[in-house]
């Protein structure tokens, strides 16, 4: 365990001098959206989205990935669960070459997949809605440095199927921790994590 930590910092170390959203780069992160504490007497709410999601940039600048979504919203006589998994794209906007720390880059992400929303308790109506999910907006890398960013991406999103409510949509607000590897170096890593 102490080699593959060595590497993996190793990795984040030598890789200072690629371009960020190069061809065959990778990125690794999560979106954290929705989160929230409310301590009204009474009617304590509690909500969190977690979004984890890995790409692949099959171009400068284009990513393609997966993702996957889980959403609990909680208050007295309520619970709401989001679910969901499925791919996503990215297409970012500036300079190709972009290997400096403190740089933003604007992007548009999509993403199609299978999604859910279930809302159960005493207090509320029992509601449903399971089938596809589809969503779109613009958003905002804030790179810390050569292989890590901070995000705000801003999303509507839509969920058709069925259940009891045939359709749910929602505008999303996401900040993200994401974490952009040199391509090379990764499958290096894969192939031989003890080295």
């Amino acid at each position: 365990m102490k080699k593959i930590i060595i590497t993996a910092c190793s990795l984040l170390i030598m890789s200072a001098a690629f371009t960020q959203t190069q061809k065959g780069n990778v990125l690794v992160g999560a979106d954290l959206a929705g989160f929230g504490l409310n301590f009204q007497e009474g009617n304590t709410q509690f909500s969190l989205n977690l979004n984890p999601k890995a790409g692949w940039f099959i171009k400068d600048n284009m990513l393609l990935g997966a993702e996957v979504n889980f959403g609990l919203n909680t208050q007295k006589g309520a619970t709401a669960t989001n679910y969901g998994v499925g791919a996503f794209a990215r297409k970012y906007f500036g300079a190709e070459a972009t290997n400096l720390a403190r740089t933003t880059k604007w992007f548009v992400e999509a993403n199609a997949g299978i999604n859910g929303t279930n809302l159960s308790g005493d207090n509320v109506e029992k509601t449903s809605t399971n089938g596809l999910g589809v969503g779109i907006g613009p958003g905002l890398s804030y790179f810390l440095n050569q292989n890590i960013a901070l995000e705000a991406l801003v999303k509507y999103n839509l969920t058709v199927g069925f259940g009891s409510s045939t359709t749910n949509n929602n505008i999303g607000f996401g900040l993200g921790f994401q974490i952009y590897l040199p391509g090379k170096q990764v499958k290096q890593l894969a192939k031989d994590p003890m080295k």
